[in-house]
């Protein structure tokens, strides 16, 4: 007789729907379970068999897979963007978690690498990195937003650097709309953070790979130059403080005009 169970786990803060298929796909378990290490780890100690388990990708994803991975014969992560079935009919966590547990008997689920942790690292601090500087853009963009709402022409980038802040602020008649530009400039946080003095080292006691260029503190890049690869890129003194913190810093390799954006783990950043 097959022993193999299809396991479909529908994942929230602080509950896990589970729905569990037989070899035949008829259920045969339905349960909710605490979403603690725990409890799910002894739910599936319960079982017998060979476990084949999925769930979709999300917040939980990272942990959810390191944590069920040595228990489980097969493990598929999900895209909840690429299974279309997932949205037909009717909506519930018992009913998602079941039709999770279909699609994998079926083998119609589409997948979400989830492999080596020794990249994940790197992916933390590029979606970081992403994260920062999309965040800025849009404290500039509400920025400008603010000039323009009291028609004040702002174009160019002018508005954004420290030198020409107080002519800027000057131009607001209004108290409270001066203020809410005051906090908009702070929001940037660029003017705290010192430029690095020096490149990190490399792993194995190597000699410095590159120099970073230093900046004047408080100087503030236009909207375009917040890209990863290509254009000029944004110095550390106008990251926000958790740029600094996450070790994410411009390196120029040799030539100053063909600049990079360097992700390294800083021995004294936390996480």
């Amino acid at each position: 007789m097959n022993s193999e169970k299809y396991i479909g786990l529908d994942v929230h803060q602080a509950t896990v729907s589970v729905a569990v298929l037989d070899s035949t796909g008829k259920l045969v378990m339905e349960s909710i379970l605490e979403t603690k290490a725990a409890t799910i780890l002894d739910f599936f100690a319960g079982l017998r068999g060979t476990l084949s388990v999925t769930f979709e990708e999300g917040t939980w994803a990272a942990w959810l897979y390191d944590l069920l991975k040595p228990h489980v014969a097969k493990l598929v992560v999900c895209n909840p963007r690429k299974n279309a079935l997932l949205k037909d009919g009717n909506k519930s966590d018992r009913i998602d978690a079941h039709k999770l547990a279909e699609l994998l008997y079926l083998n119609k689920l589409s997948s979400v690498y989830h492999g080596e942790t020794g990249v994940r690292m790197l992916r933390e601090l590029a979606r970081s990195y992403l994260t920062i500087a999309k965040d800025l853009t849009r404290v500039m963009c509400r920025l400008k937003a603010v000039y323009r709402s009291w028609a004040i022409p702002c174009a160019g980038r002018d508005v954004y650097y420290t030198r020409h802040r107080a002519e800027w602020l000057g131009k607001i008649k209004e108290a409270g709309v001066r203020r809410r530009a005051e906090r908009l400039y702070q929001q940037t946080g660029h003017a705290a953070v010192p430029a690095p003095a020096s490149a990190p080292r490399a792993v194995g006691g190597e000699s410095q790979a590159c120099h970073h260029r230093q900046t004047t503190a408080g100087s503030l890049p236009g909207t375009d130059s917040l890209r990863l690869g290509g254009g000029a890129d944004p110095d550390p003194a106008s990251f926000p403080h958790e740029a600094t913190a996450l070790g994410v810093q411009r390196t120029c390799f040799g030539n100053p005009h063909q600049c990079g954006i360097l992700l390294c783990q800083r021995r004294t950043a936390t996480f």
